[in-house]
């Protein structure tokens, strides 16, 4: 078989016009539950430390500061694998990185409960961070790959929400397992399940057939493949796959820079890392900030538990608005009103109706707004970076998810009023809204992403 990039040859078949063209049928349901599962697993991983941490302070009798350390390895693990594994998958496929990450951080969180000293879970969180760092990007372009465009922004989301749903589940699992079996049960159970999913995907899980094309390998799968989405396809040994890109050369960071990507990849980046400011800002502090205010504990958890429940609202509303619209005219407005509604959050005089409203309408722009910008960038890049493209941007993003609970730590020591943090804490959102109607221009300018338009 031969690659073809031009469908007016004989014997071809367009494979992004096919996807589009097609029903989702069970082999794709099949691939974006695989992919949702790995979300749902790296959700629970993720906040799996938060979980444990109280049954870890009592049994080790530390401080609780002790921990903080623990905290920020996993998250620059998750860093580092974003930026690093996302490079490799353009290079040699998504399918093989995400496999590995996920049987790799599924050894490492059954490594956890070896741990006896706070240094020894420092090594542990951060190592496990590396592995869960490959997982989004892949899983999101993935997802994107196999999707419709018609439905492709909606699928992309939906799929993203099991990371949400995988942070909700560990806090269920979490208070049924500590207080039976102890914390190290937590991470049992967070590396059996991985190591299950690992072992589905190497028997279920395809490759991007966009990637195999444009790399020239393993094209009789393609045919298989393209047979499972649409029975009625004919494929022989002539039979040529077009996929309308260019196979890329050279380092895939440097070409997230060129043919007129370079302000978008930017202006991408900074979105990422303001979202993820605000995001990690209020998921960690927001219970804290409202304890202090003068609520119940109670109340308070409530508080960070509408977050949650707004993003998760958020992901799924927007997705569907996005496909029947566009980026900019669904994520320009909700970043705006997440700048109010943040802001809204630290004022005293709010009643405790309208300051869950507030609470809630923040989720839904910022927890939601998230999984919307990690589409955007799965939808702008081309195959042969799409993984690239998407691990920078959440890679330099997650420096915004350090920076956000460390900033909101430093103000809160330094005695700001609630009225002023939130105020603070409102700009980020406003600077994405700005960055966006930047990239609408330029994309107009350039015409290199009708999507965002």
């Amino acid at each position: 078989m031969a690659i073809a990039t031009d469908s007016t040859q004989s014997n071809a078949i367009d494979i992004p016009a096919l996807i589009d063209c097609s029903r989702i049928g069970g082999f794709q349901v099949v691939m974006l539950t695989l992919c949702a599962l790995c979300l749902i697993i790296d959700g629970f991983d993720v906040q799996a430390m938060g979980y444990v941490a109280p049954a870890i302070i009592q049994e080790w009798g530390i401080a609780k500061g002790n921990l903080g350390p623990v905290f920020g390895a996993g998250l620059f693990g998750m860093l580092l694998g974003s930026l690093t594994f996302s490079i490799l998958a353009d290079r040699i496929g998504r399918r093989p990185v995400l496999i590995a990450a996920t049987l790799f951080f599924a050894a490492c969180m059954l490594l956890t409960p070896l741990a006896g000293t706070v240094e020894q879970l420092i090594a542990l969180r951060f190592i496990t961070g590396l592995g869960l760092g490959a997982i989004m990007p892949n899983a999101m372009a993935l997802a994107g790959e196999y999707s419709p465009l018609r439905k492709r922004v909606t699928l992309m989301m939906l799929v993203s929400c099991g990371f949400t749903l995988g942070a909700v589940l560990g806090g269920l699992l979490s208070a049924a397992l500590i207080p039976r079996f102890g914390w190290q049960s937590v991470f049992h159970v967070g590396g059996a399940v991985p190591l299950v999913i690992g072992v589905l995907m190497i028997f279920l899980l395809p490759e991007s057939m966009q990637f195999l094309v444009l790399r020239g390998k393993r094209l009789e799968q393609v045919g298989k493949w393209l047979r499972r989405i649409d029975p009625a396809v004919v494929v022989d040994q002539q039979t040529r796959y077009v996929v309308n890109e260019k196979a890329g050369k050279g380092a895939p960071v440097m070409q997230l820079f060129q043919d007129g990507r370079a302000k978008v990849t930017i202006l991408l980046w900074i979105i990422n890392f303001m979202n993820l400011v605000n995001l990690y800002f209020l998921s960690n502090w927001l219970p804290t900030i409202a304890k202090d205010a003068g609520l119940s504990t109670a109340t308070a958890v409530m508080a960070g538990t509408t977050l949650q429940i707004g993003g998760t609202l958020g992901t799924l509303i927007m997705g569907q608005l996005i496909d029947r619209s566009s980026f900019r005219r669904v994520l320009i407005p909700a970043f705006l009103i997440a700048g109010v509604s943040v802001a809204l959050i630290g004022r005293p005089e709010l009643s405790l109706l309208f300051l869950f409203a507030s609470i809630f309408v923040a989720g839904f722009c910022i927890v939601g707004g998230q999984p919307a910008v990690n589409a955007l960038a799965g939808t702008y890049y081309p195959t042969t970076l799409r993984s690239t493209g998407i691990g920078w941007s959440l890679g330099v993003g997650r420096i915004g998810s350090i920076v956000g609970p460390v900033l909101g730590g430093e103000l809160i020591r330094w005695n700001w009023p609630n009225s002023t943090i939130f105020i603070v804490l409102a700009v980020p959102a406003l600077v994405s809204a700005a960055m966006l109607v930047l990239m609408q221009e330029t994309s107009h300018r350039k015409n290199t992403q009708a999507a965002i338009v």
